[in-house]
């Protein structure tokens, strides 16, 4: 069977690939704090003891767009929204460090600040715990200071700092929770006083909605021709077998 049935059908694998990435971009657009994955296609050599006439087409993730998403006003008192590069520190599932942007913040019963998708915020001494209060204001530097549940003053308790970082890019990378991480061997980011936040905001994603669904048809197109392909690299093969079978 001719060898340009299996590259339409590695090309058409590929596209399929390539449309997930965008895919996923595309029903996160409102997704707050998420960072659109980059997708690129290349070429990959066929190896083996024989001349390189043909190559495979290969689509790869090389990367994480970290550029800062639209930011929203919400009034929310617990809704804090980066105003610097930088990243807000979390536990993960695994308890590691991870790092988000996304700031829609809350209490849950027992008094842990949480992100919206429940996640325990990192403050200096381990995940924040806030006690009943009347009123939570978070300062630009991550300073949660309250007024206490019962107080009739007006005077603000500090009860503890969230842990603003902002490591160099090339040391993250995005992992499958979509939480960024540090990669293998990066040294342990300190609190960075040049991060700053701004409470009552949220950033909202950074995926340009026209540019993923542009791409996605684009990839469509381009696998109806690999199915193309593939049928009349089909139809060739059987119009030899034909030929063949008269000589």
């Amino acid at each position: 069977m001719d060898k340009a049935l299996y590259l339409a059908m590695s090309g058409a694998k590929q596209n399929m690939l390539a449309q997930t990435a965008h895919a996923n971009n595309l029903a996160n657009v409102n997704t707050t704090g998420f960072k659109e994955d980059f997708a690129q296609a290349r070429s990959m050599p066929v190896f083996g003891e024989y001349f390189p006439s043909r190559v495979y087409a290969m689509t790869e993730r090389p990367g994480t767009n970290f550029e800062p998403g639209p930011v929203i006003q919400t009034g929310n008192s617990l809704d804090v929204a980066l105003k610097t590069e930088g990243w807000i520190a979390v536990q993960a599932a695994d308890g590691s460090e991870a790092y988000t942007r996304a700031g829609d913040l809350r209490v849950d019963v027992n008094g842990m600040l949480r992100t919206g998708s429940g996640l325990p915020v990192l403050g200096d001494g381990g995940p924040i715990s806030i006690p009943l209060a009347s009123s939570v204001e978070i300062g630009a530097d991550g300073t949660i200071s309250i007024i206490p549940l019962g107080n009739t003053g007006v005077a603000l308790s500090q009860v503890d700092r969230i842990r603003l970082v902002n490591p160099p890019a090339e040391d993250l990378e995005k992992g499958k929770d979509g939480l960024i991480y540090l990669k293998p061997g990066a040294d342990q980011p300190e609190i960075d006083a040049g991060v700053s936040v701004e409470q009552g905001f949220l950033e909202g994603s950074n995926v340009n909605a026209v540019s993923s669904l542009t791409d996605i048809l684009s990839l469509s197109r381009q696998y109806e021709l690999q199915v193309k392909l593939m049928s009349q690299a089909d139809q060739n093969s059987e119009a030899t077998a034909r030929l063949l079978q008269f000589s």
